[in-house]
């Protein structure tokens, strides 16, 4: 499966990818229709910041999602097509559950509409447009092998048993 990643020393903080992701996510999918929507779209993806490095935010697409075993009315799901978690907001009750659970703080409560939102993986496009739009290419869309897979599964299993431990 193709994966986001991230070159932190590459990524800027222009937020480029925010922007794309929510005019991606606008009924218009224009920015010009996007900022004229009443109520505007919301992006899936954040750019977080701190000590001089900053990266994009976005669902790490976990093999084990704790936000699927969490949602108590199904709205979180594995599609069984792409293998990407996903959700479904018709079914989201608004819980919070996924939000509370995900250790990489990537599933976003929308206040207004009292759903969870998470990236999506812009399944409709082939490449997702925080990737098209990053100026410096920080952001990758990239097979990744099973070395790296394991790699990714002993950081979750790392992370887990550190936030179960504090």
């Amino acid at each position: 499966m193709k994966q986001i990643l991230v070159d932190i020393n590459k990524c800027l903080a222009c937020k480029s990818c925010e922007i794309a992701c929510a005019v991606t996510h606008s009924g218009s999918k224009d920015l010009y229709g996007a900022v004229l929507q009443e109520r505007k779209p919301k992006q899936r993806v954040y750019v977080e910041a701190g000590d001089g490095l900053s990266f994009p935010l976005q669902c790490r697409q976990c093999e084990e999602p704790r936000c699927v075993q969490a949602c108590m009315s199904g709205a979180m799901f594995r599609d069984t097509e792409s293998g990407l978690v996903q959700n479904n907001s018709d079914k989201c009750v608004g819980c919070w559950m996924c939000v509370m659970v995900c250790p990489f703080g990537a599933i976003i409560q929308d206040t207004e509409e009292k759903k969870a939102i998470k990236c999506d993986r812009c399944m409709e496009l082939e490449v997702p447009a925080c990737v098209q739009a990053c100026p410096t290419k920080a952001i990758k869309f990239t097979q990744i092998d099973d070395y790296s897979r394991a790699a990714r599964k002993q950081y979750l299993t790392n992370f887990q048993i550190s936030e179960e431990v504090k």
